[in-house]
């Protein structure tokens, strides 16, 4: 039994430890948002509140796209209750990831872990501002790695760290710590009606799209110009092919002059495949430009007319 307790001790002791430690550089971020304007009364403000963490000493602040996108006021309060008024620098809606900055130097920051050497079972913090309580502490444990959860923009987000420690509205943004008080992911999302299922973006996925916010204000992706839809390839079409997957993507519409147009894809086609890759659906297809640089050449494999064609399309860039 002492035994037990003397290990009690030491957790709670290293927990203590990595809240002192982490506490200083994480932020409540107060939200203004002008919507419905009338005649009355002007423009309708709605606020709300949400988390971030400070990760340079000159005040770069890593928090959620949903929380940033068409704020017109971002007021950030840090732990020694000193308020600025934050400027967005970029922000990434397929990631759910957003930059912010204060203008102030020599703060605390939080250090990056490394979200690939993650494991199940890990114990973990998550620190933030739920229902407006600033720097409240949650702890528990990763309870799953590599989920997909769909970010507000509609896009899948892969690689998604699942945790226990619970969030509640007012906590996105804020940093998920291990025991050594490293940031190891960025709260996103809960399952509302659900008893801890919480989720987290990695941060090697953070301290990626933040660099890139950072140099040039957004994360700028690769495209083919299409409009399609996820399909289901008929069993008789598959047996003649010799496909063995059951979906692909539907091109509904090119864009004249895209990448897509100019490597010969056309309206009716069914992309299958794309370097080499399969495509099941429309999520593996924006999986694939996400995870690929712009100008890349790629081989396209699609169904047309019942026949499988091979084209090459140099992929563009967004923006």
């Amino acid at each position: 039994m002492e035994d037990f307790e003397k290990i009690l001790e030491a957790y709670s002791q290293a927990i203590v430890k990595v809240i002192e430690k982490v506490s200083p550089a994480v932020v409540n971020i107060d939200i203004s948002q002008a919507v419905g304007f009338s005649f009355f009364t002007g423009f309708q403000e709605v606020k709300g509140v949400a988390s971030g963490f400070i990760f340079t000493p000159d005040g770069y602040i890593l928090t959620n796209s949903h929380v940033t996108h068409q704020a017109n006021k971002l007021t950030v309060t840090l732990a020694d209750r000193r308020q600025f008024i934050a400027e967005l620098v970029g922000e990434d809606p397929q990631t759910d990831l957003a930059v912010i900055r204060i203008s102030e130097r020599d703060l605390p920051m939080l250090e990056f872990g490394d979200s690939d050497k993650l494991k199940v079972g890990q114990p973990v913090m998550a620190i933030g501002n739920p229902l407006g309580f600033g720097h409240s502490v949650t702890s528990g444990v990763i309870s799953a790695l590599g989920r997909s959860l769909r970010s507000f923009s509609g896009h899948l987000m892969d690689n998604i760290i699942q945790t226990d420690a619970p969030l509640n509205p007012g906590s996105s943004g804020g940093p998920l710590v291990d025991i050594y008080g490293k940031a190891i992911g960025v709260n996103t999302a809960i399952i509302q009606g659900a008893q801890g299922i919480c989720f987290s973006i990695p941060i090697n996925t953070a301290k990626w799209v933040a660099g890139l916010l950072i140099k040039d204000g957004r994360v700028r992706r690769s495209y083919l110009g299409i409009i399609g839809q996820s399909v289901i390839l008929p069993q008789r079409i598959r047996d003649i092919l010799s496909l063995h997957q059951e979906g692909g993507v539907y091109v509904i519409r090119v864009a004249p002059f895209s990448p897509a147009s100019k490597g010969g894809l056309q309206s009716q086609d069914v992309v299958v495949e794309i370097n080499g890759e399969v495509v099941n659906n429309i999520d593996d297809l924006h999986r694939f430009l996400s995870n690929t640089p712009p100008g890349t050449k790629v081989s396209l494999k699609i169904i047309r007319e019942n026949k499988l064609i091979n084209l090459s399309i140099i992929l563009g860039a967004e923006g």
